[in-house]
């Protein structure tokens, strides 16, 4: 069979500031599943929050991008969205960026991931005669998140052991959206190991450049997707950080869950956090983890399933950080924020001009520019001046 997987996140709303979603939204959310179960449009479903993210992932036969598929998320955000307004709750229907999607919520500001394939997990399936994937979430984070993690997972084998196996080693094709070009979905394809160097030089710029999908070359099937697409492009202006979601197939063909998790343990300094324009380390937290602890630390959640025949979850799932070997990472992302936002406001603790998320520090920039003067006291910019806009690069050494 044809099998989907979708993930669809939104923040719609939290308790006391940026924190979590009341159990009345979830419940809320989790009810509108369990009735598009029964109506057949779904197969099954989980639904978990990181930070204050909702996040649906859910199993169906009717294929990425689907109209029904994405209105059922779409609505039981509006719902979820209902519940949080009537309780006064922080920033209700934050992610709804329109009045109504066209049918897919790509564009319309939750966080959309998605992957199709054949679904026949039997024994003398020498492919997949078992499907096992896992969900990253994460919340106060800018659209490159994973870049690093992915990268080191699939194409590294200093953490993926697994690619110096036959199979393994043909390596993977990494598809990368240029993130800045409005005018549709730019994607570039690379393959790794040959174009390794190539890969890194688009995914050191988390802001720009974002891992699309992971393809497998050694059966053609996709690896990972991920919700590379940034807010306030789409927005025009700041409506909350990017907040990505995957989905990471594991293990056989693809990379074992402790080799796509161990790139993790780095904390690595991503943009986010407070007002999504400073610069902190992504901290890997349980499911349903709120974001209440110093700063607003960047999070990533990870939850592993397993499908049966009919495309259903097992009895349970495995939550990949809720482990006390997580606790020294957890300890060392802390120490790194501390660090790191102790510098304040100067230099690297922050985005730079382009990348600051609060229209309000561009116009603040943009009031001192238009004062300056020449030291004979002729006006230096003019009455027009604006702050620098991001360079595109073109020209410099």
């Amino acid at each position: 069979m044809k099998l989907t997987i979708s993930i669809l996140k939104a923040d719609v709303g939290s308790i006391g500031g940026h924190t979590r979603p009341s159990q009345r939204m979830m419940d809320a959310v989790k009810a509108d599943c369990a009735a598009a179960v029964r109506q057949g449009l779904l197969i099954d479903y989980y639904v978990g929050h990181t930070g204050d993210d909702i996040c649906i992932t859910c199993t169906h036969t009717h294929g990425p991008g689907n109209t029904q598929v994405h209105q059922f998320a779409w609505d039981a955000f509006i719902h979820a969205t209902g519940i949080a307004r009537e309780y006064g709750l922080y920033g209700a229907g934050q992610d709804l960026l329109v009045d109504a999607p066209s049918g897919n919520l790509r564009g319309a500001g939750p966080a959309v991931a998605e992957i199709e394939f054949d679904h026949d997990p039997v024994k003398t399936n020498r492919v997949r005669p078992a499907e096992s994937f896992m969900v990253l979430a994460a919340d106060k984070c800018g659209p490159g998140a994973y870049n690093l993690p992915l990268f080191l997972g699939f194409a590294d084998p200093m953490y993926c052991g697994g690619l110096m196996l036959p199979r393994l080693s043909e390596g993977f094709t990494f598809n990368i959206i240029d993130m800045d070009n409005t005018e549709g979905d730019s994607i570039i394809s690379l393959n790794a190991p040959e174009d390794y160097y190539k890969i890194t030089v688009l995914l050191r710029d988390n802001e720009r450049f974002g891992i699309d999908s992971i393809v497998s070359r050694h059966t053609g099937q996709t690896a990972a997707a991920v919700s590379a697409t940034r807010l306030h492009n789409i927005a025009g202006t700041y409506t909350g950080k990017d907040d990505p979601v995957a989905i990471v197939r594991n293990q056989g063909v693809f990379p074992a869950p402790e080799e796509l998790i161990s790139p993790f343990a780095k904390a690595h300094y991503i943009g986010g956090d407070a007002r999504g324009s400073h610069v902190m380390p992504l901290m890997p937290v349980p499911i349903n983890t709120a974001v209440t602890g110093m700063y607003c630390l960047p999070l990533v959640s990870c939850v592993g399933f397993s499908l049966n025949a009919q495309g259903k979850f097992s009895d349970s799932s495995s939550d990949f950080f809720d482990n006390p070997a997580w606790d020294y990472v957890r300890n060392l992302a802390q120490e790194k924020g501390i660090q790191m936002r102790s510098q304040g406001w100067s230099g690297a603790a922050m985005l730079p001009y382009g990348e600051l998320e609060y229209s309000g520090f561009r116009t603040s920039i943009t009031n001192l520019v238009e004062k300056f003067t020449f030291r004979n006291g002729v006006n230096g910019h003019g009455p027009k001046a604006k702050a620098p806009a991001r360079s595109s690069g073109r020209g410099r050494k």
